[in-house]
């Protein structure tokens, strides 16, 4: 029960999750999805987790302090991949310990994250983290991950961003996308969290935490849903049994012949043909009716 997005550009990374756990009826919880760790001056890596709430906070709490076969935590780590390794070790090192007995209670090991940054020497990075502990990385193909209520916010995205996206303009459509989460599934909500982190700053400048009170948050949500109503009212409505010669907005022809797969009702039910009423405006703005069979 939850959303969380994160995008990885040329210019940087940007970070966006809810803070909802359940929606009962009589009980909504609230648990920030997103964690930072900070090295200022030499790393910046931020973690987003989905899924059960108690394996989440373990994993959390047990990747900070993980050290590899190397010796080395995420702290020390070389690289963006190796500190993502060792955050696959910590969700294996909470699977060994608690799966089984959860199994007992017929409860899933159920754990997705995302993990980025940057360390000091290498370009930002962006992993998307499974229940098995292994995990995939962003390239200009897929320029995003999404845990969560994903499919709410997954249009915008896809048709708006690329590597080249700017920043703000990156933002901008992440907040878009939870907008449409939000509208759509309960599960998701309020507040978020939002960290934009620009290439090489190597420390948190812009992060927000975003409530009903948010000033531009709330203009998302206004100018957003006017905006769609008034794409929508501008398209045209379809034509049906166009002539032939017709190529404007067409959506059946006359000539065209489709037919429904139709499920034959018990004969004893079969009654004769009706003959079905179409109604026409005419010229002079009474109704010509027209008869034709069904």
């Amino acid at each position: 029960m939850t959303y969380c997005v994160a995008m990885r550009l040329n210019e940087g990374l940007v970070f966006l999750s809810d803070s909802r756990t359940n929606a009962g009826v009589d009980h909504i919880g609230t648990f920030r999805k997103m964690n930072v760790y900070e090295n200022p001056g030499e790393r910046v890596m931020v973690m987003m987790t989905a899924g059960n709430l108690s394996i989440s906070q373990s994993i959390r709490q047990i990747v900070a302090e993980k050290t590899n076969a190397e010796g080395r935590t995420i702290w020390t780590a070389h690289s963006m991949y190796e500190a993502a390794q060792i955050l696959g070790d910590a969700i294996r090192t909470v699977h060994q310990r608690d799966a089984e007995e959860l199994g007992k209670f017929g409860i899933d090991f159920n754990v997705s994250i995302i993990f980025g940054g940057q360390i000091k020497g290498e370009r930002c990075r962006l992993f998307q983290m499974y229940s098995a502990g292994n995990f995939i990385e962003s390239h200009d193909e897929n320029t995003y991950f999404q845990i969560g209520e994903a499919k709410y916010g997954k249009p915008i995205i896809d048709r708006v961003v690329t590597p080249q996206t700017s920043l703000d303009e990156a933002a901008k459509c992440a907040l878009i996308s939870m907008d449409s989460t939000l509208k759509s599934n309960i599960s998701v909500g309020l507040p978020l969290d939002l960290l934009v982190y620009n290439s090489n700053d190597l420390a948190v400048t812009r992060f927000v935490t975003i409530d009903e009170q948010n000033q531009y948050f709330q203009m998302i949500r206004r100018s957003w849903g006017s905006q769609l109503k008034r794409v929508f009212e501008a398209i045209d409505d379809p034509v049906w049994d166009a002539a032939p010669e017709a190529t404007l907005n067409v959506l059946s022809s006359s000539v065209d012949h489709s037919q429904p797969v139709r499920v034959q009702p018990p004969e004893a039910l079969v009654r004769d043909p009706q003959p079905v009423t179409r109604q026409t405006l005419a010229g002079d703005g009474e109704a010509d009716v027209e008869q034709q069979p069904a």
